[in-house]
């Protein structure tokens, strides 16, 4: 089957006052139609840089120094802006990570909706205030009429996610990215947007990108699973080989991490150490090397890439376990 988006050796670096950081290096992966995968990982591992690299959204302080992203035949990273423009909220979409900063404050919440359908797919003005109501309609906000007439500030932050999902598939994309979409929510909230999300992928046909670094959030939603540490892609795999059988002394700790995935709190093993500081001149092959107990001389020489280990599985380990 032919990818829906295939993401190869994507590189991204960006200039600051205190030298060149390398945010992502030859990161890897595949997107099938119908199919959702979750990229994980903590904080500062490349997850939202490697949204916004796909997207056209990096800061202009960005730059994108090395790969290709293959969507719908066409290279997203040489894309120019009049043609990101057509793609975006046409075929793909993003969901944002904070709600009410997404959101334009001096906009109602339907004229924000309208402006991407007319933006898209122009008609008539009772048809696109029609399809503005069942977009809200789809991600049950209730009350459409009025909620519609509503500025971001007078709804809860949970029901401007819903929002955002509905803008995001009103034009019905081919591929969608949420970026840690339940950030900021309480838990049952995190759970009504998450079913949302899924159950509207669904039923549009369509293909996501879940970004978190909730692992059992990423384990209940997702179909495959994509591992990032300090900016490379270190595993990817089903969930069900992922969680059973972890290859990556990364994604092994990651897990070992995770409240749900242990049945006492004494089993919580914190990970030691901290991302490596991505300006250094001399990072290792391996980024986790300096944090792995399984480090030897064999993990130092470079490149390090991925390498099948089972079906679906691949990992960027030298001493897998």
């Amino acid at each position: 089957m032919q990818p829906l988006l295939e993401v190869d050796d994507l590189s991204v670096s960006f200039r600051t006052r205190s030298g060149v950081v390398h945010a992502l290096e030859h990161v890897s992966f595949r997107v099938q139609p119908r199919e959702m995968i979750g990229i994980v990982g903590e904080s500062g591992s490349g997850k939202s840089v490697t949204a916004f690299a796909l997207m056209g959204l990096l800061d202009a302080a960005a730059r994108v120094t090395s790969g290709r992203a293959m969507f719908a035949g066409q290279d997203l990273l040489t894309l120019k802006t009049a043609e990101l423009d057509e793609l975006r909220g046409r075929d793909l979409s993003i969901v944002f990570q904070n709600p009410r900063t997404a959101l334009n404050p001096i906009r109602a919440v339907g004229t924000q909706i309208a402006d991407v359908i007319a933006r898209h797919d122009p008609g008539p003005a009772t048809q696109i205030r029609e399809r503005t109501l069942a977009a809200l309609r789809e991600v049950r906000i209730p009350d459409p009429e009025r909620r519609a007439r509503a500025f971001p500030y007078e709804l809860s932050g949970g029901m401007c996610q819903r929002v955002g999902i509905a803008m995001a598939l009103a034009c019905r994309p081919k591929l969608l990215i949420a970026d840690e979409p339940t950030t900021g929510l309480d838990v049952t909230t995190q759970a009504v947007v998450m079913d949302l999300f899924r159950d509207a992928v669904k039923a549009e046909g369509a293909s996501a990108i879940l970004i978190t670094h909730d692992l059992a959030l990423a384990s209940e939603y997702c179909d495959r699973i994509v591992v990032m540490h300090a900016g490379h892609v270190v595993e990817t795999a089903p969930v069900s080989s992922l969680f059973s059988a972890p290859r990556h002394p990364y994604t092994a700790k990651l897990l070992a991490s995770v409240p749900s995935a242990v049945e006492s709190i004494d089993q919580l093993q914190p990970i030691e150490g901290s991302l490596p500081d991505l300006r250094r001149l001399h990072l290792p092959a391996c980024r986790f090397a300096e944090r792995c107990e399984r480090r030897s001389a064999v993990c130092d020489p470079a490149p390090l890439t991925l390498t099948p280990c089972g079906p679906g599985h691949s990992v960027a380990c030298r001493l897998p376990l």
